[in-house]
């Protein structure tokens, strides 16, 4: 069973997403099933999750779900332009969504400087150098 978390970062990108695409926290739901549980739990790949390159570590590996269908968004199905972010732990299967935003421009992508601090943050903790 995979648990789920979501970080203050997250959180916060949400409630500014949710007041225009009112379906996102349902549409996460099925995201959940349909594209990170598929993924790491069946290990079958629908191509809706792909391992950002650079931050695949033993205590933490983040991924992007580019592929998310949101209902709001009227006739686009998967190609809606949302993207996750999140970090997945694989020792005790835990997944913490990071960063969600809409692709509006093709400059639009995940902020690398918050997820390397947060990468690291996880990293240093699993090895003991900071309380948990």
């Amino acid at each position: 069973m995979t648990s789920y978390s979501r970080h203050p970062r997250f959180k916060k990108q949400l409630r500014k997403l949710i007041k225009k695409y009112k379906t996102l926290e349902d549409d996460l739901k099925t995201a959940e099933k349909a594209a990170i549980e598929l993924f790491h739990v069946n290990k079958i790949d629908n191509n809706s999750v792909e391992l950002v390159p650079g931050f695949d570590y033993e205590e933490v590996q983040v991924y992007k779900i580019k592929k998310l269908a949101c209902r709001s968004l009227f006739g686009k199905g998967v190609r809606s332009g949302i993207r996750v972010t999140y970090g997945f732990c694989p020792q005790n299967k835990h997944v913490e969504y990071l960063e969600i935003y809409y692709k509006e421009k093709d400059n639009s992508d995940m902020d690398y400087g918050f997820t390397k601090t947060y990468v690291s943050g996880v990293v240093k903790r699993s090895s003991g150098m900071l309380p948990k």
